[in-house]
């Protein structure tokens, strides 16, 4: 517990990725009680600017038989043509029942801010469900899907307020190739209710090597794709991540 109280003290210091993986947090645990991990990357990312980029992750989580609670705090460092940006985060905080050995409801509020990408604020309250569809140890394969209501207002000289309700919908893979070689891919499509063709896709891949009993080296490659990004941004967004990442449990 003291662990988790320092990283957490730690964490509250300050992503570009506009849709949050969170199948990506999930740890497989075989006990109850308190997991989570700390993570610092290496990146190159391109939108409207060639950006390098170091950031510090940490995730806590509390597991019981049917529940789960985890948070999720990022925060980074970017320099892009030699200007610094660290206005940046996201804070994630999820729950899950399981009230079936296949099926899930999960809860979620997040907060996110982006000054490269012209995000001033964006809050999302989320509910839905979430369906195991595999049985084997080997591989996992998992659909979610929520609904969400989003509140976003912009960076700009005149900012804009969004207030709309959005779909969330995920399919998750994590496959374990041995012990020490693991890999999680996730894509997420989130279309408005009333304007369907106001959507976003996100997908990532992650490959996880493990160095050390908790110590692992992470790779992972982000796409996001919006519709209808804010003025002035690309709709194509990507990022290549390396990293290494420390589990305790």
């Amino acid at each position: 517990m003291k662990r988790i109280l320092i990283l957490l003290l730690f964490a509250t210091l300050a992503t570009q990725a506009q849709i949050i993986n969170t199948e990506s947090l999930r740890m497989v645990t075989d006990t109850s009680g308190w997991s989570g991990s700390v993570s610092l990357n290496l990146g190159f990312a391109k939108n409207v600017k060639e950006i390098f980029r170091i950031r510090n992750k940490i995730h806590v989580q509390y597991k019981m038989p049917k529940h789960l609670v985890l948070f999720m705090n990022d925060i980074g460092f970017d320099r892009a043509d030699g200007a610094d940006f660290v206005n940046k985060g996201v804070q994630h905080l999820r729950y899950n029942y399981r009230f079936h050995k296949k099926l899930s409801w999960e809860a979620f509020l997040q907060n996110q801010y982006n000054a490269i990408s012209k995000i001033d604020y964006r809050r999302l309250a989320g509910t839905g469900l979430r369906w195991k569809m595999t049985t084997s140890e080997k591989y996992k394969l998992y659909l979610g899907s929520l609904i969400m209501y989003e509140n976003e207002r912009t960076k700009e000289e005149t900012p804009i307020l969004y207030k709309d309700w959005r779909n969330s919908t995920y399919l998750s893979l994590s496959f374990y190739f041995n012990k020490n070689i693991s890999m999680i891919s996730t894509t997420y499509y989130q279309p408005m209710f009333e304007v369907l063709s106001d959507y976003r896709v996100s997908h990532q891949s992650a490959v996880f090597f493990k160095v050390l009993k908790n110590l692992s080296f992470k790779t992972a490659f982000n796409f996001t794709y919006d519709a209808f990004p804010v003025e002035g941004i690309p709709n194509k967004e990507y990022e290549l991540i390396n990293g290494l990442v420390y589990t305790f449990k």
